[in-house]
């Protein structure tokens, strides 16, 4: 029987998960000869055998891969016949090469595997009680890389030598540790230490840590990706203390528990939802709480819903084994919209008086990546934060767009930042609020090292918000000078659904597009509109929620009571509207009645005041008229307080909200329905019977507008994008009136409704807009 050259090359999640070691043993047992290497960015196998040994060995190979491995394709070349010039005598695994670059797919973070786990709580092992433990199977990856191809000289584990132990696993190929880079042990890794301004001697610095944190202190933990803040939960005192210390009063704090049997005794989960936090990717889920919710109030006050996530290094595994709290708040440390902490002397430094000790490690972390958050609506999920776990795996774009090189930088809040190459679109890790100056830097570099490792070396568009003001459309206009690189700017909501579009591989649709804000082509700020788009890189606005004025700007959005004043103004007669804000809400105002006359000059005379469609901002208003909420805290805290007294409601009102058509575009009147909310609290309504009523009415008019709008265009496909589309009870009622008509409802499930998939919206619209052009 002949025998044949072939030569292989595997593009995919191929390296760093024990890929080579599962093609030598492949090749092993099935007796042919030849080599596997790591090349550029993708694994290079060359094989010497029949065509149907060949075949069968790719069918093999995609049967029986690694279980963290994705292979995308699998180039396949016949070369020549074997000669007895060319044959190889046995198969080997040789050095990685840098000949070619291919495409990127750089493996995510992932959490502590099972054997690995065992072997920490193995008195036996070499790796007993040690928090570094990994192998092929699990533990950092981007988080520790500089270069690829991934091999241990290119990550920070090249700071510890391998121990002669840890070398012989790292180099046997039947070992699950050959090769794997993030390989240590006790005598060779990374160590932990207790610190409080020198450190603290201790024979068990992570069971003296839990001693500290049960006895009610705050620890800084620096973990792979960041640095937690740490303290108990069944008790307020101790959260009460970190509140008072990082000046977040309200905010949600999430939570880790040790398994899914003690997260079982405060909060309740779906199979779906306990698969995906029991996921390789150990994301924090929002779940709903049980009605033997046994936290503190503190913990999410307000609201019926709880970030919880499972341990995912084996430092946290550790943690619990000393505690009987049921959880430990785990929040990221640093101010929020600023970069996660991960050098020790910025953490020591930057929460000096914050953390009462530090639980440290002498590990580099490269790559900062918060915690990945994810909800349910609908029964399937959705990204909050897409980050941790997930990044920087791609999306595959090959039907928008394969020649040319793309970065869009996103908005301004929950930024990211994509890198679109050869078809495959790389969203970054979670950013944060690119106006603090910290943040910006933070991406600026991320950006450089994503660039990096994807090798993409030049750039042909750069996208961008239509924002003039954002500092992210600052620096793309700097980086389009830098790299000679087209700039095009992209409306938010259109970015918005075009995530949405590409994620469901569709070709056109209508989109409702409801959040907070995002700037307008026409100079005004939207968040409620219905919008037809397509794969040329277009859309259409067909209308949506009111323009309504926002006295004194984004005060309106920190204070929404002053946007139920603007929305009320041209309802009520001002003197009406000036004594119902004076007798009822002035504690609602940071000045009291002085603002509520400052406030009704700014609307009379139309100084500094914006204009917005934004249903967020509509929520918020209901929200603090109907005494749930009087300021925001945390971004979409009204909103987010709505939806859960809104859930001890019964769904008996109707509230009718009228429209009107202008300029070809139907326009919803929301000053309508506050004045019905108004009318109800004084008839004695229940609050969280109007908050039941409100949502539905606006989520059914905007479902009503898109069905009409995609009647007109003959598509059968509706998606709802946007924050407000984090609110189950919002999006199931839009759900339930669009595949009622007959119509495809999509929402985001791979990708963020918020603004955390802005920038992969702008990569695919871009994308469509130049491949239309070639």
């Amino acid at each position: 029987m002949k025998e044949y050259n072939a030569y292989l090359l595997v593009d995919g999640i191929v390296q760093g998960v024990g890929f080579r070691p599962t093609v030598y043993r492949l090749a092993k047992v099935m007796q042919l000869n030849g080599y596997v290497r790591n090349m550029g960015n993708i694994v290079e196998i060359v094989l010497q055998g029949s065509l149907d040994d060949i075949n069968l060995f790719v069918d093999e190979l995609q049967e029986h891969k690694p279980v963290r491995s994705e292979i995308n394709n699998i180039k396949v070349e016949i070369q020549s016949e074997v000669t007895d010039e060319n044959r190889y005598s046995d198969f080997t695994i040789i050095d990685s090469s840098n000949k070619i670059s291919g495409s990127a797919v750089i493996p995510p973070d992932m959490s502590i595997c099972d054997e690995c786990l065992d072997e920490i709580l193995n008195t036996e092992d070499q790796h007993y009680y040690y928090p570094f433990t990994a192998c092929t199977n699990c533990g950092p990856r981007f988080t520790l890389i500089d270069e690829v191809p991934y091999d241990r000289k290119n990550t920070t584990m090249d700071d510890f030598p391998l121990c002669s132990y840890c070398e012989n696993e790292y180099n046997d190929p039947l070992n699950r540790r050959y090769h794997a880079e993030a390989t240590c042990c006790p005598d060779c890794g990374p160590r932990v230490y207790l610190y409080d301004g020198g450190e603290i001697p201790s024979r068990d610095p992570i069971r003296d840590a839990s001693r500290l944190i049960d006895e009610g202190n705050i620890l800084a933990i620096k973990g792979i990706g960041g640095t937690h803040l740490v303290c108990k939960t069944s008790t307020d005192d101790a959260i009460d203390k970190l509140r008072e210390r990082l000046g977040r009063k309200t905010q949600p704090f999430a939570c880790m528990t040790p398994d899914v049997e003690t997260a079982n005794l405060f909060v309740d989960f779906s199979e779906d939802e306990r698969k995906t936090m029991e996921s390789v990717a150990r994301p924090i889920v929002v779940l709903n709480k049980s009605e033997d919710y046994c936290l503190s109030d503190n913990l999410s006050p307000g609201l019926h819903n709880q970030g919880v996530m499972l341990p995912y290094t084996g430092l946290h595994h550790l943690l619990f084994k000393y505690t009987i709290e049921p959880a430990y708040v785990m929040t990221s440390a640093n101010m929020p919209g600023n970069p996660m902490l991960i050098d020790n002397e910025e953490i020591v430094t930057k929460l000096d008086g914050i953390a009462d000790y530090y639980l440290l490690h002498d590990r580099t972390i490269l790559n900062r990546c918060d915690d990945s958050v994810i909800r349910y609506r609908n029964g399937l999920p959705g990204f909050i934060r897409r980050s941790r776990g997930y990044v920087p795996k791609p999306f595959d774009f090959s039907k928008i767009n394969t020649k040319d090189n793309i970065l869009a930088v996103g908005p301004e809040l929950d930024v990211t930042f994509s890198v679109l190459k050869e078809g495959k679109c790389y969203p970054s890790q979670h950013i944060g609020n690119t106006s603090k100056f910290q943040t910006l830097e933070f991406m600026e570099d991320a950006i450089k090292h994503l660039l990096k490792l994807t090798r993409c070396d030049s750039l042909d568009y750069i996208a961008a918000d239509m924002h003039p003001e954002f500092n992210t459309t600052k620096l793309a206009k700097e980086l389009s000078v830098e790299h000679d690189a087209e700039l095009i700017q992209v409306q938010h909501h259109h970015a918005h659904a075009a995530s949405l579009m590409a994620e469901h591989n569709l070709d056109e649709m209508v989109v409702i597009a409801a959040d907070g804000v995002g700037y307008g082509e026409d100079g005004n700020i939207w968040g409620g509109e219905v919008l037809y788009l397509n794969n040329t890189g277009q859309y259409v606005n067909h209308g949506g929620l009111e323009l309504q004025p926002m006295p004194g700007g984004d005060l309106s959005t920190k204070y929404p009571i002053r946007m139920a004043m603007g929305i009320l103004y041209d309802a009520m007669d001002t003197e009406e509207l000036r004594s119902l804000m004076k007798n009822k809400y002035s504690s609602y105002f940071k000045y009291g009645e002085k603002e509520v006359d400052m406030t009704l000059k700014q609307l009379e005379n139309n100084f500094n005041t914006a204009y917005t469609s934004s249903m967020g901002r509509v929520l918020d208003s209901i929200s603090v008229l109907l005494g749930i909420s009087k300021n925001r805290g945390y971004e979409g805290e009204c909103s987010m307080k709505l939806e859960s007294a809104a859930r001890e409601g019964f769904d008996m009102l109707d509230m009718i909200l009228p429209s009107k058509k202008t300029d070809g575009r139907i326009i919803i009147d929301t000053s309508d329905l506050v004045l019905d909310v108004l009318d109800l609290i004084e008839a004695g309504v229940l609050r969280e019977e109007i908050a039941v009523a409100s949502q539905r009415a606006l989520a059914e008019k905007l479902a009503e507008l898109a069905i009409s709008v995609a009647n007109s265009y003959n598509t059968d496909v509706i998606g709802v994008t946007g924050g407000v589309f984090y609110n189950e009870f919002i999006s199931s009622v839009v759900k339930n009136l669009v595949t009622l008509e007959g119509y495809t409802f999509v929402q985001h499930e791979q990708t963020c409704a918020g603004d955390g998939s802005v920038s992969m919206g702008q990569c695919a619209i871009v994308g469509w807009q130049k491949n239309l052009n070639q």
